[in-house]
């Protein structure tokens, strides 16, 4: 009976007892006693009101946040939240952000609403999408001052996108679009949870007509930049010194290399939901991470005096590496902002007050000798950073030719218009000289940071991550991704370096590195790239070449050990050599190695 009335009273719901019903379960299961008390607490201390309503504006939310005027992110934050806030009906969008609209923001953007619902970072993404999104509601307004153009872009929006930007960029081709879905996952997995479903309604704008303005997006990113190292209850104005002078420039810069990842802003408006799920996953899976931190300031209430405490136990006492600095030294390639960057698809706990500067080639030299004996000790992963400016074609030096002549003719464009680079890999082996077999496991990431962002994950095809191979190796130097170089040079070898699909490769002197992306062939040892799909390759010489050691004081220790044992050892082999003064020591050791004494004859120790 019981049963029956509520079947017969389900399709009465309203959407705002949903949304009440959803909250409630999200304050229950998302935050314990203290942190709901805190909540309610900050939010009463935050709140306006009119006509009894309590609500949250755009100005307190971002004072509280201590979201930097400069970045001009304010209004962005805003619209997400007030998207957010009308969670599971996004066609209700924007709303007043009250209490429980606020709960719904929380654990959206803290990712704790995976306590109650069961989906991934995929489901949220495209939550996230629409919250910064607008609508076109036709996709040619923004040329409607042009009506040939108008009568082009109805006819084929995918080819004349195709035509509009530099080859090899296909994500911007709108025509994707089509293939995504518009049902929101999130929002039906909300539904399902409370036995809703039926009050769902398809009130949004289709998700193809959306956009996310180039703009919005470029200060998005630089907003997230600056939080991705935030600690629990750590205040964004601690690092305020990022938001002045060539640091702030230096962040702009990151920024739009990540938003080049996206989109080519010279050819498009906006971001479209296609990119956007295409880009994520595979560049940048831990971009949004940075709001986990910054949004559970709202769990912490400043008028709660947390010491004072019912029973005895002492408090934790505060984490004493927050006081550490991100980045022990700053780098040529690695600042605080390529840091953050890094962070965006390596998990931030591996890297902020994680790194150790092992080799620098303009400290320690551009040999591979120095490089050795920087690195190799070193038991931890490392990240390796290379920065160079595009050589001509065909070049000009004598240097220039000679490396070119190593290579094999060049068929493919460069990768864009811009002439400086930044390319990486992170690996997770302990580096070694490399003789038949590469080095590295399906976790060594190749990566470009500038002018493009973008990662290549290692593929299971073949195994050829990571060589590292000395004179007389043919073709010796540093590479990701090709075949590892012959053992010695023989008549039969071919006069060229044998570049990998998708690889990285330095020369033995340090001068010079080339990187390849042959997609019509594909199948190597990283996988091809989902955004540009096109051959492109980039010669460079290379002007700062970094190792970075992933790891603390325990792997430092560890590496002064290792270097320490082999100082002894190559003391005890230089005293080995009957040469130390001391005949009868010298003779003693032969005796014990068997060379001398019984019946063997040693000749003169004279």
């Amino acid at each position: 009976m019981g049963q029956g009335q509520s079947n017969e009273e389900g399709p009465h719901l309203t959407t705002a007892q949903v949304s009440h019903e959803l909250a409630l379960r999200f304050a229950k299961r998302c935050f314990t006693p203290l942190e709901l008390y805190s909540f309610q607490d900050v939010f009463k201390s935050l709140a306006d009101h009119q006509d009894s309503i309590a609500y949250l504006k755009e100005d307190t939310i971002a004072r509280f946040l201590e979201i930097p005027d400069i970045l001009g992110a304010s209004s962005i934050i805003f619209q997400m939240i007030s998207y957010l806030g009308a969670f599971p009906f996004g066609q209700d969008a924007p709303v007043v952000l009250g209490f429980e609209q606020m709960i719904m923001v929380v654990v959206i953007m803290t990712l704790r609403y995976q306590q109650v619902l069961k989906k991934g970072n995929r489901d949220r993404t495209k939550l996230l999408f629409r919250s910064l999104a607008v609508y076109d509601r036709g996709e040619s307004h923004d040329d409607e001052g042009d009506p040939e153009t108008n009568e082009e872009t109805h006819k084929d929006v995918g080819a004349s996108a195709a035509r509009s930007h530099v080859a090899g960029f296909t994500v911007d081709v709108a025509a994707n679009d089509e293939e995504e879905e518009d049902d929101d996952d999130l929002a039906l997995a909300a539904l399902e949870s409370l036995d809703a479903i039926e009050v769902f309604r398809h009130g949004d704008a289709p998700i193809t007509q959306a956009s996310i303005p180039s703009d919005n997006l470029k200060k998005l990113i630089m907003l997230l930049l600056l939080i991705a190292p935030l600690g629990t209850q750590e205040s964004l104005a601690r690092h305020a010194e990022r938001l002045s002078g060539d640091q702030l420039e230096s962040l702009r810069r990151t920024a739009d290399n990540i938003l080049g990842a996206f989109v080519n802003v010279e050819k498009f408006p906006g971001v479209k939901i296609h990119q956007f799920n295409t880009v994520i996953p595979i560049s940048l899976p831990f971009m949004f991470n940075g709001f986990n931190a910054l949004f559970e300031h709202f769990l912490f209430s400043k008028n709660i005096d947390f010491t004072k405490r019912r029973d005895s136990t002492p408090l934790p006492p505060p984490d004493p590496t927050m006081d550490q600095p991100l980045l022990p030294q700053i780098g040529e390639i690695l600042d605080l902002n390529v840091l953050s960057q890094l962070s965006f698809f390596m998990p931030g706990d591996a890297l902020f007050r994680r790194l150790r500067l092992l080799y620098s080639g303009g400290d320690a030299g551009f040999s591979m000798g120095s490089f050795e004996t920087k690195v190799f000790n070193w038991r931890a992963p490392t990240i390796l950073l290379v920065s160079g400016n595009r050589i001509s074609e065909p070049p000009t030096g004598g240097q220039e030719r000679a490396f070119s002549d190593t290579l094999p003719p060049k068929r493919f464009i460069d990768s864009s218009k811009s002439s400086h680079v930044v390319f990486g890999s992170y690996l997770s082996q302990p580096w070694r000289q490399t003789h038949k077999e590469c080095i590295g496991d399906t976790d060594t990431l190749l990566f470009q940071l500038e002018p493009v962002h973008e990662v290549f994950h290692a593929s299971t095809i073949n195994k050829d991550y990571v060589s590292f191979t000395k004179s007389p190796t043919s073709h010796a130097g540093i590479a990701f991704g090709s075949p590892h170089p012959k053992s010695k040079p023989t008549a039969g070898l071919p006069p060229h370096v044998s570049l990998g699909v998708v690889s990285l490769m330095l020369d033995s002197s340090f001068e010079f590195g080339v990187f390849t992306h042959n997609y019509t062939s594909g199948g190597g040892a990283f996988h091809n790239s989902q955004s540009r799909k096109s051959d492109w390759q980039d010669r460079f010489e290379i002007e700062s070449l970094e190792v970075w050691g992933c790891g603390g004081d325990k792997e430092q220790e560890e590496q002064r050990q290792r270097w320490e044992w082999e100082e002894r050892e190559a003391e005890a082999r230089r005293k080995v050599n009957l040469g130390t003064g001391d005949i009868e020591a010298d003779r003693a050791l032969l005796e014990m190695a068997g060379l001398i004494g019984g019946n063997r004859s040693g000749g003169s120790m004279n």
